[in-house]
């Protein structure tokens, strides 16, 4: 990722704040404080699946800095993966944690492989969630396989005592177009 796509981070809003407001159907996948996972589970109709697209340790970016309250430049674990029902990728999803704060915490994310890390984070009553905010994601920060203008996405912060753990997920045509099948 060069610096310039860097410097373009999107504005992260809460309903409240949005200008461009999305559909009705987009706005409740957006704000839903429920379990993602759960929701793609029930509409993939048991074809849920989690794709491990990369994970590892990265100089995370500055909206994430700011968002988790540390310092830009930190370096931090990031997981990216589709979440897919009937094997198509509704979702991408970017979860990321400082280096400091998940060493201190004893969490370790690098052992999820397929699992789902909503799943973990909604059954672990340690864990709060922070408000939800959305933005039109950044086309450049997408898998090239995926790679669209003005995608919804939210994201939402969960904590647990010193962890903060910022999960962003980008809503991707295939679940819209899922969604509109269903109600035809």
């Amino acid at each position: 990722m060069s610096n310039a796509d860097l410097a373009h981070s999107p504005c992260w809003l809460n309903a409240g704040q949005l200008q461009e407001l999305p559909s009705a159907l987009q706005h409740d996948w957006l704000f839903d404080q429920g379990s993602l996972t759960r929701r793609l589970t029930a509409l993939a109709a048991g074809e849920f699946t989690v794709e491990p697209l990369q994970q590892g340790w990265q100089v995370l970016r500055d909206d994430e800095c700011e968002a988790l309250g540390v310092l830009v430049g930190t370096e931090g674990w990031v997981r990216e993966v589709y979440l897919q029902g009937g094997g198509q990728p509704w979702v991408f999803a970017r979860s990321v944690a400082s280096r400091p704060a998940l060493e201190a915490s004893g969490f370790d994310l690098r052992t999820l492989g397929s699992r789902s890390l909503g799943e973990l984070l909604f059954s672990d009553s340690a864990f709060t969630r922070g408000e939800l905010q959305a933005c039109h994601y950044p086309a450049t920060w997408l898998p090239a396989a995926v790679r669209e203008d003005a995608l919804w996405a939210r994201r939402s912060c969960f904590r647990r005592e010193q962890l903060g753990l910022l999960v962003a997920e980008v809503f991707l045509p295939a679940l819209w177009q899922r969604q509109a099948g269903l109600t035809l």
